[in-house]
């Protein structure tokens, strides 16, 4: 239940420091907002990306600019500059740089710093994960449907509903798969919450997704996720019918206590993986 309550960038909850960049950070119950100072002369490609070694921003970035301006250059080519008086939301996969002799000072919501943290200890380390992955059904027949422009101003609609939900709910999305997604979450319930909202936001607009869900100990390489855990959320995936979000046994163990509810969808061999899996369908989802 949200509560009335302030907090102050004079006295933040934390503070991380790095050369010509400074995160303010401050906790309001669910919700994180941070405060972003970049010198002139900042950018990510030459300051952060080495100690991540990754070559591309992998943290999603939404927030409101105050003073100077920020060139984004997106993994595609699409170019960007942030100037002051402006909302943004910037997309995993980027480089950006300060433009000019002004520092780029932000408001940042979903903790910049924090995830920024997160990423540089969590590099080739392992860690617990809910994996997501979703994939649009009959994507190919539907673009033979309605043809080359209908289909991207689709997709780019479907990209658009799935990060809402991942915000909402607190994903970070990895990459995309062409017609689908990969995310991960801290909690599996929010991770399963998530994925039934996607299903609808999407059945809103005439898309079918089917989502795999498990949960399991990832590593965390440059911008993108490996191990057993990542493979086994696919091949749950894979077994998902139009509209479905099926669940693995081990998310589904640590789903008591919650109000998701699921059906026992039988016990399936999963290519490459050892025994026979059972797997779950979620029934009457939780979301909100």
């Amino acid at each position: 239940m949200p509560r009335l309550q302030a907090k102050s960038f004079a006295a933040p909850d934390g503070v991380r420091t790095m050369p010509n960049v400074r995160f303010e950070t401050v906790g309001l119950d669910d919700a994180t907002v941070s405060h972003c100072r970049f010198e002139p002369g900042w950018r990510w490609s030459t300051d952060i990306g080495p100690l991540m070694g990754a070559t591309s921003c992998p943290i999603r970035h939404l927030g409101y600019a105050m003073a100077g301006t920020m060139r984004v250059v997106m993994d595609d080519g699409q170019t960007l500059d942030i100037g002051p008086d402006t909302v943004f939301d910037i997309p995993p996969g980027h480089d950006k740089w300060v433009v000019g002799n002004e520092p780029w000072a932000t408001i940042e919501w979903g903790a910049s710093g924090r995830a920024l943290d997160t990423a540089l200890h969590q590099t080739g380390a392992r860690s617990l994960a809910t994996v997501v992955f979703t994939d649009i059904v009959d994507s190919t027949a539907t673009l033979e449907r309605v043809g080359d422009a209908a289909w991207r101003e689709l997709l780019a609609s479907h990209n658009a509903r799935l990060r809402e939900q991942l915000n909402i709910f607190r994903g970070r999305e990895v990459k995309t798969t062409g017609d689908g997604f990969l995310a991960v979450f801290d909690s599996p319930t929010r991770a399963v919450q998530g994925a039934a909202a996607m299903t609808r936001s999407t059945r809103a607009i005439g898309i079918q997704i089917r989502v795999g869900v498990h949960t399991g100990e990832i590593e965390l390489v440059g911008d993108d996720v490996r191990g057993i855990a990542v493979h086994t959320a696919a091949r749950v995936l894979a077994l998902a019918g139009p509209g479905e979000v099926l669940v693995s046994s081990t998310t589904r163990g640590l789903l008591e206590g919650s109000d998701v509810v699921l059906e026992d969808a039988g016990e399936h061999e999963m290519k490459g993986l050892t025994g026979m899996r059972r797997v779950y369908r979620l029934g009457m989802p939780a979301g909100r």
